[in-house]
C-alpha cells in the first residue's frame, strides 16, 4: 500500500530516508546515474516533510545545498516546496521559476 510522505510520522520519514540513502548508494556504485538522481530527489522530498515550512519566508534568498554556484530566491511556499528563481554568484536572477523541496534551502546566516 502506498502512503504519502505527509501521512508519515517523523520517525517513519527518517526510516524512509535511510532506505532511500541505501538505494542511492547502491545505484551510484552500479553507475546508474538517472536512478541515483531519482533516489536523491525522493530523499530530499522526504526530508522536507521533517522541516517546518514556517521557518522559510517568501522574499528571502537562501543558499542551496549541493550547489555552491547558486542561491534561491523564494517567491512563495506551498506545502514543503519553495517556488522561486535561482540566483547566480553575480546576483543575476534566472527567469525560469521552479519548485524545490525546502530541505535544499539553507539560511545564509546560519
Amino acid at each position: 500500500m502506498n502512503y504519502r510522505y505527509s501521512d508519515y510520522s517523523v520517525e517513519q520519514l527518517r526510516q524512509e530516508v535511510g532506505k532511500l540513502k541505501e538505494k542511492l548508494q547502491k545505484a551510484e556504485q552500479l553507475g546508474n546515474v538517472s536512478e541515483a538522481a531519482i533516489y536523491e530527489r525522493k530523499m530530499q522530498v522526504a526530508l522536507a516533510y521533517t522541516l517546518n515550512p514556517d521557518d522559510f519566508k517568501a522574499g528571502q534568498i537562501y543558499s542551496l545545498r549541493n550547489d555552491i554556484g547558486h542561491r534561491f530566491k523564494v517567491e512563495r511556499l506551498k506545502g514543503v516546496f519553495a517556488w522561486g528563481n535561482r540566483v547566480n554568484l553575480l546576483g543575476e536572477v534566472y527567469e525560469e521559476t521552479e519548485a524545490i523541496p525546502i530541505s535544499l534551502l539553507e539560511n545564509e546566516n546560519a
